[in-house]
């Protein structure tokens, strides 16, 4: 009996004792797939699932009911491989169904690829592997002229860059997008790429370019219907905005309103938005209400995330105004604190303004300090005190001057320099020196006549 193929990639085996061929069980039927899920399900039998899947996504597909069965497969092993950490597998799966992407649509193609992008960004660490991932299949579209997926998956791109800090080529990229998006007039893709302009821009600190990107971002929404994900994004980066103009109450809502977007759709930057949300109640020096709001009932389910249980120690220290706790906390957290592009920019300012406040409270009793007393007393290195009772100077937050030949600060009485009475006392007296000044020259210029 000659060799057959066995439906959905089947293969001959063995003779049987009889004499018979028997053939493998076709892989590409519902039944198989229903099986590998059943496997995926439980963490014991990754391994099996990931055997089965693989033969299941290296199969041949033949009709309908085999190419569907084939499409569910691959998003069943991308899963499986999230679970198993393995991301170059995952990248390797693009290019392993190049083939098959010509035997189904170019939107059923589309999703597949951008799909198997979202699995291997749930990989933690990998931000460099993304890129050329999305760099190899811009490539790829090229050749096969699939604008429509190339255009998204440069809009993915950009924002990858953003994430890398690399925001020359992500804006490069944005505007180059943006000017083939409204020539087109996709709603859709030019709200996304709007909003990655404004994360640029504002990561940038180009804060009017950034507003300016996302008034453009909410017109497009305007016109269309904006899914969940996009909504949550729009707030996200409208609280943002509002946290940099120092606007806490109006980010703090905006947070709200992305955190319960994104929390539905168990979206990785939710825990995140509750993250800011505290920050913003800290800023506002409601810092007492961070407990209340991490055990409520949207907080409870990332209470325990990292990020959050570090603002929650944040708040601690800023209640008890104790800056070297809070510099203890920023040191061990400064990953998710000082790294963090929304919570580093605010931190640094929470960080001055507790050190201004203990610095004031330490000087009040005196009119000369050593600088190293006062070091010692908010236990923080001499340097970073002088320079920053120095900016207190400057900035008429405290009035006084630093003598560095002996390392001490000279405060100023405050019925005196401090209300700025003695300058007007030696500018009028600067100003009738200069009167004598002139009468004398003026009868030197008699006698000599």
């Amino acid at each position: 009996m000659a060799g057959a193929r066995g439906g959905g990639g089947g293969a001959e085996t063995s003779s049987s004792a009889a004499g018979g061929v028997t053939f493998a069980p076709p892989l590409l039927t519902p039944a198989r797939l229903d099986e590998a899920r059943g496997l995926a399900k439980a963490e014991k039998s990754w391994a099996e699932a990931e055997r089965l899947l693989a033969a299941m996504v290296g199969a041949e597909a033949a009709g309908e009911e085999e190419v569907r069965v084939k499409e569910a497969a691959v998003g069943v092993y991308g899963d499986v491989l999230v679970s198993l950490g393995k991301a170059e597998e995952l990248a390797l799966l693009l290019e392993r169904l190049r083939p098959f992407f010509d035997a189904v649509s170019k939107a059923k193609t589309a999703k597949l690829v951008r799909n198997i992008i979202d699995q291997v960004s749930r990989i933690p660490g990998t931000d460099a592997l993304q890129i050329r991932l999305c760099v190899e299949v811009v490539a790829w579209c090229k050749e096969e002229k699939r604008t429509f997926l190339r255009q998204r998956v440069e809009s993915r791109l950009a924002g990858l860059y953003i994430d890398t800090k690399e925001f020359a080529a992500a804006l490069a990229l944005v505007e180059t997008l943006l000017r083939e998006v409204k020539r087109l007039d996709d709603k859709l893709l030019l709200l996304e790429v709007h909003l990655t302009e404004a994360r640029v821009h504002s990561a940038l600190r180009d804060q009017p370019r950034a507003k300016a990107a996302l008034a453009a971002a909410r017109t497009a929404a305007n016109a269309i219907y904006v899914p969940p994900v996009l909504q949550g994004t729009i707030d996200l980066q409208s609280g943002t905005l509002h946290a940099d103009e120092h606007d806490y109450k109006t980010a703090y809502s905006y947070f709200f309103e992305a955190l319960e977007q994104l929390s539905a759709l168990d979206d990785p930057r939710a825990p995140a938005c509750l993250k800011y949300m505290l920050l913003c109640k800290i800023m506002q020096n409601e810092g007492g209400d961070v407990p209340a709001i991490v055990n409520g009932k949207i907080g409870m389910k990332y209470a325990s995330h990292d990020g959050v249980e570090a603002m929650r120690e944040v708040a601690a220290a800023h209640l008890k105004r104790d800056l070297k706790l809070l510099e203890e906390v920023v040191s061990r957290s400064s990953a998710l604190l000082s790294d963090d592009a929304v919570v580093g920019v605010h931190l640094a300012e929470l960080r001055s303004d507790l050190m201004e406040q203990n610095l004031s409270r330490l000087i009040e009793p005196y009119s000369t300090v050593e600088i190293t007393h006062l070091a010692s007393l908010i236990n923080l290195p001499e340097k970073v005190v002088e320079a920053k009772l120095s900016q207190m100077i400057l900035d008429k937050k405290l009035a006084g001057v630093l003598d560095q030949g002996t390392g001490w600060l000279i405060v100023f009485e405050d019925d005196d320099d401090a209300k700025g009475k003695a300058y007007p006392k030696v500018l009028n007296i600067i100003a009738s020196m200069g009167n004598v000044v002139d009468a004398l020259y003026a009868r030197g210029s008699k006698l000599h006549a």
